[in-house]
């Protein structure tokens, strides 16, 4: 059974522990990113952390700041794709083309939730 976690300690745990992986492109980088937050978000903890730190949230100042941790991932991850001289899209882009369906996926639709869903996303997004 899964121990409620107070809102604010459960955002600290959906904080990321690393920099994204550099895969050596764009396409790479940001499907190894896309795959590895899938796997984390989709998992029990994963869910259970996103679920505590909604949970008694009318402002969602916790959803923003888990928002906030995904954008400083693709952020980091569209710079050095830039710096290597790829044309990158913007960040929202990405955070309303793979990061968003994952999210609904994972919250609300739990099916389809493989590294293959998350590699499409990031395929039709750098169409």
């Amino acid at each position: 059974m899964h121990r409620v976690v107070e809102p604010d300690v459960a955002v600290e745990r959906l904080r990321p522990e690393a920099a994204p992986e550099d895969r050596g492109s764009l396409p790479a980088d940001l499907a190894g990113w896309a795959e590895q937050f899938l796997e984390e978000m989709s998992s029990p903890p994963g869910r259970a952390y996103i679920r505590d730190a909604l949970l008694g949230d009318p402002l969602a100042g916790n959803a923003g700041q888990c928002s906030e941790y995904a954008a400083q991932q693709i952020h980091a991850i569209l710079a050095r794709a830039a710096q290597r001289g790829e044309n990158v899209p913007d960040a929202e882009t990405v955070l309303d083309r793979v990061v968003a369906p994952m999210m609904y996926r994972i919250l609300f639709r739990r099916s389809g939730l493989t590294a293959e869903y998350a590699r499409r996303l990031v395929t039709e997004t750098l169409s």
